[in-house]
């Protein structure tokens, strides 16, 4: 098991201190702004633009070759080596299967040929129509006065349909095959692995859209939508432990299929439809155990710690991914790696 942190494209102090952490693995976005990445950090909640305004001239797009061959030789430079891809070109007519979705999966399509170019082992993607990831709250005070994110469903329905309207999960689930059957074969082609985050949060129904990977058991059908090798999950904590299941559990279900491509390492205290987000060693799950499990299971990918409370003296301008929380983060998962291997060497 490796750790890696989110690094932005461009080197700063964050690649100084992931390094100074023993942190060589990075996940990172796009080398630019492109609507639909999980991590290129948006306002949770906000709905995305459906047609992106002002994409770039065709030998300028963030998928294309150079741009990636560049933003892959400044990491490679500095000691480190991007090891997951945690952002797309625009999706959101493939997946409302709206008209003009091949071409949006085409430029998926470029991305992974070029991911395969330039070894770029694995691509973190969703299904999420139209909203990320949502929060109600970006300051809810937490341990020690911090900051953190919370949600509340009954707040968020408040503010009503989104301009697509009602989108139903059958709707979901075929686009989800469509597009399956044409970017699963390229990933096998190319040696990119897919790994697809579920739901956050894992409600049945989003304003109006629909929200179909909100269960282990739905996960499991999409990975069953298309057999591979190379389609499989990140496993976001997280958001497993807002299912209200077992998260050792469903880490060794799916470890043991070899479906765990990538790890968001992260804990909550709450519901499907109210939850806050916590420091790593004050949440709901085992995180032990859960550390354990991979371990068990053979788990060799790279995890990363998700979303983290605010600490004192950070702005607060991307609430989740400040920096100090992170390097707390590190810390733990650290211990908790370090006494799972010593663990399991002494029962040998």
């Amino acid at each position: 098991m490796e750790l890696a942190l989110v690094l932005p494209p461009w080197p700063n102090e964050r690649w100084r201190l992931a390094l100074q952490l023993g942190v060589t693995h990075a996940v990172t976005t796009l080398p630019g702004h492109v609507a639909g990445g999980h991590q290129a950090y948006s306002p949770p909640g906000v709905p995305q633009t459906i047609v992106p305004p002002d994409l770039p001239p065709k030998e300028h797009r963030p998928w294309d070759f150079m741009p990636l061959l560049l933003m892959v030789q400044r990491f490679r430079e500095a000691g480190l080596t991007i090891s997951v891809i945690e952002a797309s070109p625009p999706m959101h007519r493939a997946r409302l299967g709206l008209p003009g979705r091949d071409e949006e999966i085409e430029w998926v399509i470029t991305l992974l040929r070029n991911m395969g170019k330039l070894e770029i082992p694995v691509w973190c993607w969703n299904w999420m129509a139209v909203i990320n990831w949502a929060r109600t709250s970006v300051t809810t005070p937490t341990r020690g006065g911090a900051l953190t994110t919370s949600y509340d469903h009954e707040l968020m329905e408040q503010a009503g349909p989104t301009e697509v309207g009602s989108v139903a999960e059958r709707q979901l689930w075929d686009s989800l095959r469509y597009f399956l059957e044409a970017v699963v074969p390229v990933a096998e082609e190319t040696g990119v692995k897919l790994a697809l985050h579920p739901d956050d949060p894992p409600v049945p129904s989003l304003r109006g859209i629909a929200r179909i990977l909100i269960t282990p058991e739905n996960l499991q059908k999409a990975l069953d939508l298309y057999q591979s090798p190379q389609h499989g999950l990140t496993f976001c904590q997280g958001t497993f432990s807002t299912m209200g299941v077992d998260v050792p559990r469903w880490i060794r279900y799916f470890g043991q299929q070899n479906k765990i491509h990538f790890v968001h390492f992260r804990d909550v205290r709450g519901t499907p439809t109210r939850f806050v987000e916590t420091f790593h060693d004050d949440g709901q799950t085992d995180m032990f155990e859960a550390m354990r499990a991979y371990y068990e299971v053979g788990f060799r990918g790279v995890m990363r710690p998700d979303h983290v409370p605010t600490m004192e003296g950070e702005p607060n301008t991307e609430p989740g991914y400040m920096m100090l929380g992170r390097l707390f983060a590190i810390g733990y998962m650290k211990g908790l790696r370090e006494a799972v291997l010593k663990t399991a060497a002494r029962a040998q």
